[in-house]
């Protein structure tokens, strides 16, 4: 029987895999960039790195199918990943002449990382990642990881939470949507800023 429990070090290697098979606006990224490592490289094993403790898994029995993870302070993180994880990452994606300008502007998103942080950072300070293989979408999952999530923030004293997207994802807007995420007056059109307070009811 699947549950969702706290993340372990050995999973790692699965919600990087997660990341890639749903990294396409929720669709199978794998072989879109020139190193399937890149995308879990911005979006997954930074914050795994960082904050362990918030990362929540849905382990099937047989496997890892699914993961939030984020993290409590959105400014801090983006200062230990500017210091801490940038260098490593700068040698692990070296933009170069001549690649492909879908790589080129993946790498520069995660070389600018701190542009992603929305302007109401004060009232939700915390942000997450969210992703389930296809097979265990529509069964309650992502609103339990959600749950989750939020009473672990909570506990912490955190008001608040906000995550980003890409608006051609339209079944995870519908997904947020249905859970009470709303829109913040930073979105924008391409990359809408959706924000829930922890005390929420989903």
């Amino acid at each position: 029987m699947s549950e969702i429990r706290p993340y372990r070090s050995s999973d790692r290697e699965a919600v990087g895999q997660i990341c890639v098979r749903t990294g396409a606006s929720g669709q199978d990224a794998t072989g879109l960039f020139s190193d399937d490592l890149l995308l879990p490289d911005i979006f997954a094993f930074p914050y795994l790195a960082f904050q362990p403790d918030l990362a929540f898994v849905v382990d099937t029995g047989e496997s890892v199918a699914g993961y939030v993870i984020g993290v409590a302070d959105s400014l801090a993180y983006v200062d230990w990943y500017r210091r801490e994880w940038l260098p490593g990452f700068r040698g692990r994606h070296p933009v170069g002449a001549g690649m492909p300008d879908r790589d080129r502007e993946m790498i520069e998103y995660g070389l600018e990382i701190g542009g992603s942080v929305v302007a109401e950072v004060a009232e939700f300070p915390a942000h997450l990642h969210i992703d389930l293989v296809p097979e265990l979408q529509g069964q309650g999952f992502g609103r339990a990881l959600i749950r989750r999530l939020l009473a672990e923030l909570r506990a912490r004293g955190v008001p608040g939470v906000y995550l980003t997207m890409s608006s051609s994802n339209r079944s995870a807007r519908a997904f947020y949507d249905r859970l009470g995420f709303w829109e913040l007056p930073s979105s924008t059109p391409d990359s809408p800023a959706l924000a829930l307070r922890t005390d929420a009811d989903v």
